[in-house]
Formats: C-alpha cells, sequence, structure tokens
C-alpha cells in the first residue's frame, strides 16, 4: 500500500488545524492552574461533552472492539456495554455533585471528605499512582494500538511511530492546556467519526465481502451477529453478560467508567460552567458513546472475518509486522489498507485524531494531579499559578515518555483492559458510597486499593510462579471484589471515624440526601443549622434507568436496522421514544441548578 500525495496533504492539513488550535488556545492558557488544566470552569456543555466522546474514541478503541467482534461475536462487548449503568449514575447522581464540590482536580475531593494524615496520604499516593503508574498504562494501550496502526497503514517501526505520533500530541496540549484539548477534540471527534463510516462503507464493497447483505449471511460472520449471547450457554452468558452487568459495572474502577464519576471525566464536569453544562455534558457523552459511535467499528470486524479468517491471514498479508504482536485487534488496521487514495488520508488522519484525542486528554489530566495534588500539595504549597503550569507542562513530557516506553512491551489491546479491571476490581462500591454514607473513610479507601492490587498481583504472577491454573478472567474479578470488599468493609468498622467538623463541612457543601448521612444531620439540626433535604437519590436513580432503557435501545435499534430486522427495529425503537419521554417527565425532580 503506497500513499498518494493527496492523502498527504489531508494528514498534513489535520497536523496544522490541531496545532492551530493550540495556538489559538495557549494565550488564555499559561495565565493560571485553573485556565491551564480547567478552562477557567467555563466550558459548555456539548463543547465538553463532544471531548469526552472524543477522549474515549481512542486509537486502540476501534482494535478492541475487532478483537471482541471476532473472538467472541458482538455480544462479547457487553463487557464494556455494561459500564452505561456506571455511566448514567455519573450523570443523574454525581455531576452536580462533583461541580457543587468547588475542587480543582477530584483528587483534592479528598481534604474536603476525609481528615488528617490519612487524607492527604490518599491524595498524594493517588495522584502518583493514577496520575502516573495507571494513567501510563492507559496511554500505552492506546499507544500500542497507534503503533500498530503505523506499522500497517505507514510502514513505520514502533519506535518511530511512539516518538513522531507522542511528539506532536505533546506539542499541542502544552500549548493549549484543557482548553486546546477540549477544542481540538471537538474538530478531531467529527473527524473521527467521518473516516470510520466511510471505512465500514467501503469494506462492504470489496469484492471479497460483496456487499452487506452478502457480508450477514456469510459463513465467518453469522455466528457472531448476536446482540445477546446464547442463554443456553452458560460459558458465554456468565462472563459476557451476567458479570458485567450484574457485578463488574459497580464494583470495578476503570479510566473514563468510574463509578461515582472521576478522572478526566470529573475534570470535565469540574470545568462546566454550571451544574446542568456537567450534567448534560457527561449525558451527551454516555448516549454518543454507547448508542451512536460502535456500529461502524463492529462493521469493518465483520468484513475482516471474511478477508482475514484466522491469524495467520494476517501474518501472511503483513510478513513485516512483529509476529509478536499480531493478534485480532490487527485486523481493523489492517482492513483500512483496502481504502482508495483520498479516503486513505482521510481515514489515517480520523485514527490519529483518535489517538490525539485521547493521549492529550490524559496527559492534561495525569500532570493537574502531579502539578496540584502532589507538587503543590506536598513540594511547594506557595508556589505561584505560573509555576504550576510549568510543573504541568514538564510533567506532560515526563507521562508521554513513560507511556511510550511501556508500550513497546504491550501485545494486544485486550492486555492493558483486563488489567486494569483487575487492578480496580472490589473499590468501585466504595467510590459510590462515599458520597452518601458518613462512616466511609480514608482507611476504606486506602484498604481497597491495597487489597485490590495484590489479588490482582496475586493472579498475574503468583498464580505462574506457583504452578497453579489460573482462573478465567470472570473468576478473577468475583474473587478479586469479593476479597477487596470484605477487606475495606473491615477496615471501615475497625478504623477511626473522619473528623466531626470536617464531615458537617462537607455535608454544607454538597448536600448529599439518603439515610446514609443522618448522624451528621441530627448533629447540625442540634446546632441549630438550617439544612435543605438533600439531594434526592430516588429522583437520579429513576432518571438513571429511563436514560438506560433509552439508550440500549438505540443501541439495539441500530444493529436491527443494519440487519434489516423490522419487527426488532420497533420494539427498539418504541422502547427509546418511552425512555426518553419518562426521562424528560423525571427532569424537573433532579432539580438540577442553572449555575
Amino acid at each position: 500500500m503506497k500513499l498518494t500525495t493527496l492523502d498527504y496533504i489531508i494528514i498534513a492539513a489535520f497536523f496544522v488545524v490541531s496545532i492551530s488550535i493550540g495556538l489559538i488556545a495557549s494565550r488564555r492558557a499559561g495565565k493560571s492552574f485553573s485556565e491551564y488544566f480547567l478552562a477557567g470552569g467555563k466550558m459548555p456543555w456539548w463543547m465538553l461533552g463532544l471531548s469526552m466522546v472524543a477522549t474515549t474514541f481512542a486509537a486502540d478503541t476501534p482494535n478492541f472492539v475487532a478483537n471482541v467482534v471476532r473472538t467472541q461475536g458482538v455480544s462479547g462487548n457487553w463487557m464494556w456495554w455494561s459500564f452505561l449503568l456506571t455511566g448514567l449514575l455519573t450523570v443523574f447522581v454525581y455531576a452536580r455533585l462533583w461541580k457543587r464540590s468547588g475542587v480543582l482536580t477530584d483528587l483534592e475531593f479528598y481534604e474536603i471528605r476525609y481528615s488528617g494524615r490519612p487524607a492527604g496520604f490518599l491524595r498524594g499516593f493517588r495522584a502518583i499512582y493514577l496520575g502516573v503508574v495507571f494513567n501510563c498504562l492507559v496511554m500505552a494501550n492506546v499507544t500500542l494500538a497507534g503503533i500498530k496502526l503505523g506499522g500497517i497503514l505507514l510502514g513505520w517501526s514502533p519506535l518511530q511511530t511512539v516518538l513522531l505520533a507522542g511528539t506532536v500530541t505533546v506539542a499541542y496540549t502544552l500549548m493549549g492546556g484543557l482548553r486546546g484539548v477540549i477544542l481540538t477534540d471537538c474538530f478531531q471527534f467529527v473527524l473521527a467519526m467521518v473516516g470510520a463510516i466511510a471505512a465500514a462503507v467501503v469494506v462492504c464493497d470489496l469484492p471479497e465481502v460483496g456487499g452487506f447483505a452478502n457480508l450477514l449471511v456469510h459463513e465467518n460472520v453469522a455466528g457472531k451477529l448476536s446482540l445477546l449471547p446464547d442463554f443456553s450457554d452458560t460459558n458465554a452468558l456468565i462472563p459476557l453478560l451476567v458479570i458485567p452487568l450484574a457485578v463488574q459495572w459497580w464494583s470495578s474502577w476503570y479510566p473514563g467508567s468510574e463509578p461515582g464519576g472521576g478522572g478526566y471525566v470529573a475534570q470535565r464536569m469540574l470545568g462546566a460552567r454550571s451544574e446542568l453544562d456537567a450534567t448534560t455534558a457527561t449525558l451527551l457523552f454516555q448516549v454518543a458513546h454507547y448508542a451512536i459511535r460502535p456500529w461502524p467499528w463492529i462493521i469493518v470486524a465483520f468484513a475482516s472475518l471474511v478477508v482475514f479468517p484466522d491469524l495467520q491471514s494476517i501474518s501472511e498479508a503483513f510478513p513485516n509486522i512483529d509476529p509478536k504482536i499480531v493478534k485480532d485487534d490487527l485486523a481493523y488496521p489492517a482492513m483500512l489498507t483496502f481504502l482508495p487514495s483520498g479516503l486513505l488520508g482521510i481515514v489515517i488522519a480520523s485514527l490519529m485524531a483518535a489517538f490525539m484525542s485521547t493521549i492529550s486528554t490524559q496527559l492534561n489530566w495525569g500532570s493537574s494531579y502531579i502539578a496540584h495534588d502532589f507538587y503543590r500539595r506536598f513540594v511547594a504549597p506557595d508556589a505561584s499559578e505560573k509555576t504550576l503550569v510549568t510543573v504541568g507542562r514538564v510533567s506532560t513530557v515526563g507521562l508521554m515518555v513513560i507511556a511510550g516506553l511501556v508500550a513497546l512491551t504491550l501485545e494486544s489491546a485486550m492486555d492493558g483492559f483486563s488489567i486494569l479491571l483487575q487492578i480496580g476490581a472490589g473499590t468501585g462500591l466504595i467510590y459510590i458510597l462515599r458520597w452518601f454514607w458518613w462512616r466511609i473513610n480514608a482507611f476504606t479507601e486506602i484498604a481497597g486499593m491495597v487489597v485490590s492490587f495484590v489479588v490482582a498481583m496475586f493472579f498475574r504472577f503468583g498464580y505462574p510462579m506457583l504452578g497453579w491454573e489460573r482462573p478465567e478472567d470472570w473468576q478473577q474479578l468475583l474473587i478479586g471484589v469479593f476479597v477487596t470488599t470484605i477487606a475495606w468493609l473491615l477496615v471501615t468498622y475497625l478504623s477511626p471515624v473522619t473528623d466531626l467538623v470536617v464531615l458537617k463541612d462537607f455535608y454544607r457543601r454538597i448536600r448529599p440526601g439518603g439515610s446514609g448521612w443522618r448522624p451528621i444531620r441530627d448533629a447540625l439540626a442540634e446546632e441549630g443549622a438550617e439544612l435543605d433535604s438533600g439531594e434526592s437519590i430516588t429522583a437520579g436513580i429513576r432518571a438513571m434507568v429511563a436514560a438506560t432503557f433509552m439508550t440500549y435501545a438505540l443501541l439495539f435499534g441500530t444493529g436491527y436496522l443494519l440487519y434489516g430486522q423490522w419487527a426488532s427495529f420497533a420494539v427498539s425503537l418504541f422502547v427509546a421514544i418511552a425512555g426518553g419521554i419518562t426521562l424528560v417527565r423525571c427532569w424537573p425532580s433532579l432539580k438540577i441548578s442553572h449555575s
């Protein structure tokens, strides 16, 4: 495959636009920490929503979906579709709480919710643990996808891809801060969707495929179409549907789908100009992420099963690719080699956009932790705003270097996903309950974090060292959730409670509802404090359920429309409309502030 002059012009134009946006945003970015890392807290909902969607449209996402479809069928995507429940819980319960908190990063939350040295330790440790270790693992997974794309589409070596793509991304991230990242994300998301849809249309018309109708009845594809696993096959049903919907979504911490909100999603909510903007931005993100975006990738994965039915066929077609990275996730970039001139340039630019939007967000978010929650909190409390921005920029470069080095050691997009899920197993419930149960304390989170990590490392390294057969991934998840949850519950009841003054201040600021704060509410009432009724948790849950049915129905309806299954499409459309109407009726009861 050879790129033409037209392809190179399109790719060059993409880089010019991206860098130009960074330059424009740089005029304001360096003024203060808030400007650089939160865009001044004045961003509108639609920009924030598109930015979150662009961030989760990583270069590794199409590869990951292709891997899942090829090995487990469409129903295998429930391992990440289940996180819609987490996301909608954030939309209708936690988004306005985060905005109301007034913190500059979600880690600052620890010292308004907990007290003493444990709170400070937790904030500082997680600044490094999440901002560097977890963050670099996520970026390494995305960079691995970039390596595979660069190797197949451009003939680049892994080192060339890491150096070239990383340098450009770091450059505009350094200049524009979060505002530059968000503005660039909006442009890049549109380009990424155009490229994904165009690629799906073209591969269906390949002679080997013979059109979309023929694709659906091909022997390699027909058994992969179902949106739900076979209910009579418990070996598939349990890991693909039961565990994700019953356990995984609330129990596991995963970047972008943190129970209770957090990470770069919290950063976007904190950058919103109002509670309403924070809520609607995250709703737009969830609907677009799950209902709109997956199908172009799934279609390309179907076509790959016809053109490249197994790994050997991929290896034979691309003999110069390192054999150790020839996995099913390589099928997606392999299919793109069939695109015509011009469109190939657009698709390559769109995949570069997907890569850059994710990496730039992770860099800006991770460096905010290092600058604010580690450097200012523990090293230089009196650091000026400009110094903090400088520390953030230096950290940005360092994070990219570490992520690039780690990426050179990975082999498959599934590797990082499985590792992250297991490390976070059992901690999710803490992040959900800490807003609504006063007894959760800093020791709770420390215990959950440590135990879940130890269990994950034991499964990954202890089992092979002892010569034991490692359990299935879903079994590891269940064991990790059980052990971790028991551990942090015991620690919660055995450890000292959070200082009462801190708990009272937190309640006044956040106004959480439910019975979990009754002792604190009663203590404030005895002091004569004027208290409102707090958040309506039940109203938020009702809205969440309605939006869940609406979004899943849109996801299923799109699939049934493509499959030509008209009765199922009609049912899905009815459910989507009913869910939307119910959500509109629930909205006033949420009492979301416009300021």
